[in-house]
């Protein structure tokens, strides 16, 4: 144990100090200042005759250890390092105004890049004070309960006082918003929502705060007995409208200096952001108190909250939800307390009987777990914690230790980061459901503080200043020394005749003088060179710890390979050996560069073999297959001239084939392509007989034409003689019908007696 906390201690005091492998990445550096801001590594010679006669004053950037390496006095070394100091660092405590962490402010000043790691202790003390907010659904299902809340305020202070010594509770209830299809409209309802007339019942509602936080039960149990239960539709309920109100209404809940625990007690699952557009609610939740007479205001015009917002502003407010809630509800809080840091979740009873019981539990457990975190963040900078309850514990955004008991003490180590130069900020850092908070102020070191003498200086020639052992020129003055006189107007033209594309004045490797690169020495002594002091011959690429291998020049940065060596650090003998299979280089499908095969038009794998990407020319080849097997297609007449890439064997039959092209006269030939070395050149096997379609059967269709013809005569009579059926039939029974509706009196109508008589004038009437 005493070796781990040694270790520890080791390890912080190596962060602590900055202790890292040192290494200056520098750009542009002209000046001290730009020299500090291009890395924690990076530090800075003043020494006047540090820089060698045309040498730029980037020479004077570079790590302590090379600066020294090349002559510059430690004293001058300009290295500025993290500082820390402590603003307020009162004892922890416990009792009357206790103290739980250590320090409460402190001073960071922070060179970029650079992290400093820190000590932030915690105790949890003894007595210190508990409010707590019960928060209940009031929707009918919860009928049982509110009887058994009534009577809670007492026995839920008794209990809380046991641990804390001071404990306050307060009472709010909320169901859900007073609009469909949350909640039934009808006036009648939204006044006595509850189905049983014979039951109190109080009208809808969404949230309202009943009883600010307090220490006395007695008027808890008056408070809570006026209450009624109420009703809505839907199963979920505004729980977050709730939360979300009683989080941000901290007067009128009254929160204090405390362990802040908000309980809600329900049976049914909850509301969130987007649901309010059943009820064309489009505003979102302004995350405002809003009561009016205790009632949620906006509850009907403003959207439930998310759960990020929620989980938010608890954690901004320091609050513990406690998620009392039915079996049936219980996954649906678990994946809900996954979401919100330091909240616990507990089964009720049928009846809530349990409940005292359930928030001691939730109370203790929360309690016992430490959660070391920090609030929105200044932009560049970045805090990491670990602590000594967790062994091999990696650096995270939040630091985490379980099980802390009462009078406990807890150590994280802090590590901050800035990255970049800003301007003074501050953030505050300390355990989540505690008011008690570290501020944590920042500033960056991105000056050089080197007591110069403000006035002209022989080093520059009495027309300048030196700052930091460089010459800072008077207007009119360039040069090293303030050597080279100009007129104000030509300094910016000057200086850009030193500039390749517009680009570093002397790519960075030498001092612009009177509009001329004066070129600075390399490592190795000798002079960078070219217009812009562009070319050296020292930085080309190495292998094998050699420049060029050692088997090549360096001129310009760019190796010259000697004969019979190539690569971008001559480090391979011309040779294709390795390139080889079967005596064939690469395939024939790409060069030997450096014994490796660099491959063309899309082949891969050692010697160019594959091209995943490339296709069977198939159509492309179709003319080709059609000349070279069967005498026929466009190339007939110059066949071999143009299809020199292609060799073919007719097969009597293929098991497979991977391409099937149509030819001149319609038939399909079917043949497959088996690619050779290099490119486009092919084995084409080709089989034999093509399939062409069959010709027509002028019989069958002559035969079927006239059956087609007869058929459709007879189809026609069968037409006209159903039509005069039909029409003969409709006479016929329209006669029928006329025959029905006659009357008769059994003679013939057209029957009449003769009116004549006739006499035979012979007759005597003698028979």
């Amino acid at each position: 144990m005493l070796q781990a906390v040694c270790l520890r201690g080791l390890l912080l005091l190596l962060v602590g100090r900055q202790v890292y492998t040192e290494q200056c990445l520098k750009a542009s550096v002209n000046t001290c200042g730009d020299c500090i801001k291009s890395g924690p590594g990076c530090a800075w010679c003043k020494d006047l005759n540090f820089t060698k006669t045309g040498e730029q004053e980037a020479a004077r950037c570079d790590t302590p250890a090379v600066l020294k390496e090349k002559g510059c006095p430690p004293t001058d070394i300009i290295n500025p390092k993290n500082d820390f100091i402590k603003i307020s660092n009162k004892p922890l405590k416990a009792g009357e105004n206790p103290v739980q962490i250590q320090p409460q402010e402190i001073q960071l000043d922070l060179r970029p890049g650079m992290p400093y790691t820190f000590q932030l202790h915690f105790k949890r003390a003894q007595g210190y004070p508990v409010d707590l907010y019960y928060l209940m659904d009031l929707s009918y299902s919860m009928k049982d309960d509110l009887e058994n809340v009534k009577n809670l305020g007492n026995d839920l202070l008794k209990e809380l006082n046991k641990i804390t010594g001071s404990a306050r509770i307060g009472f709010g209830s909320f169901v859900d918003k007073t609009l469909l299809p949350y909640t039934d409209t009808n006036e009648a309802k939204l006044k006595r929502p509850c189905s049983d007339k014979n039951e109190p019942c109080q009208p809808a509602f969404g949230f309202q705060h009943v009883l600010p936080l307090t220490k006395d039960g007695d008027k808890f149990k008056s408070m809570v007995a006026e209450q009624h239960i109420s009703g809505n539709l839907d199963p979920p309920e505004g729980s977050l409208d709730a939360i979300m109100q009683a989080a941000v209404c901290v007067n009128e809940i009254g929160w204090g200096n405390s362990t802040r625990l908000l309980v809600l007690a329900t049976d049914d699952g909850f509301h969130m952001a987007g649901d309010g557009k059943l009820a064309a609610i489009l505003e979102p939740n302004r995350e405002t108190c809003q009561l009016v007479d205790r009632k949620y205001s906006k509850s009907t015009l403003w959207d439930y909250p998310s759960v990020g917002q929620v989980a938010r502003k608890l954690e901004e407010q320091n609050i513990q939800p406690i998620f009392a809630v039915t079996k049936k509800m219980e996954t649906v809080y678990t994946e809900l307390s996954k979401l919100i840091p330091k909240s616990a979740v507990g089964v009720l009873s049928e009846d809530s009987g349990n409940v005292v019981n359930l928030i001691v539990d939730a109370y203790n457990s929360l309690s016992s777990e430490v959660i070391m975190a920090h609030e929105a963040l200044p932009e560049f900078i970045s805090v990491k914690y670990t602590s000594d309850c967790k062994d091999g514990e990696k650096p995270s955004d939040r630091g985490k230790c379980d099980n802390v008991n009462i009078g406990t003490e807890v150590v994280f180590d802090v590590t901050v980061t800035v990255d970049r130069c800003i301007n003074s900020q501050s953030f505050l850092i300390g355990p989540l459901g505690f008011n008690e908070k570290l501020k944590v102020n920042v500033r960056t070191r991105c000056d050089c503080e080197c007591d110069d003498i403000n006035q002209p200086h022989p080093h520059c020639k009495e027309k300048g200043k030196v700052v930091c052992g460089s010459c800072r020129c008077d207007p009119g003055f360039l040069g090293q020394h303030c050597e080279c006189q100009v007129g104000q107007k030509d300094v910016a033209s000057l200086k850009a005749q030193c500039q390749k594309d517009n680009g570093t004045e002397c790519e960075g490797k030498g001092d612009c003088v009177c509009g001329r690169c004066q070129c600075h020495l390399t490592e190795g002594g000798n002079n960078f060179y070219g217009e812009f002091c562009e070319c050296d011959d020292e930085h080309c690429e190495k292998y094998a710890n050699k420049q060029c291998a050692g088997h090549g020049k360096c001129k310009c940065g760019r190796c010259e390979c000697n004969e019979g060596y190539e690569g971008a650090a001559c480090q391979c003998a011309k040779s294709d050996e390795d390139c080889k299979i079967d005596g064939i280089v690469c395939h024939e499908r790409g060069k030997c560069v450096c014994n490796q095969c660099e491959c063309q038009r899309g082949y891969k794998g050692p010697s160019c073999k594959v091209c995943p990407t490339c296709q069977r020319p198939c159509q492309e080849s179709g003319s080709c297959v059609e000349c070279l097997a069967f005498g026929t297609g466009p190339f007939e007449k110059s066949c071999v001239e143009n299809c020199k890439h292609l060799q073919h064997v007719i097969v009597e039959k293929l098991i497979k084939h991977d391409c099937r092209v149509k030819d001149k006269e319609g038939c399909w030939m079917l043949f497959t392509m088996t690619e050779q070395l290099g490119f486009d050149k092919y084995i084409v096997n080709v089989l034999k007989d093509r399939e062409c379609p069959e010709g027509p059967n002028i019989a069958a269709i002559v035969g079927g034409s006239i059956a087609a013809v007869a058929l459709i005569g007879l189809l026609i009579l069968l037409i006209i003689k159903g039509v005069l059926y039909a029409s003969d039939l409709r006479e016929w029974k329209r006669f029928e019908k006329d025959r029905k509706h006659e009357k008769t009196s059994g003679t013939n109508p057209l029957f009449q007696n003769a009116t004549t008589t006739v006499q035979n004038p012979t007759f005597s009437g003698d028979s």
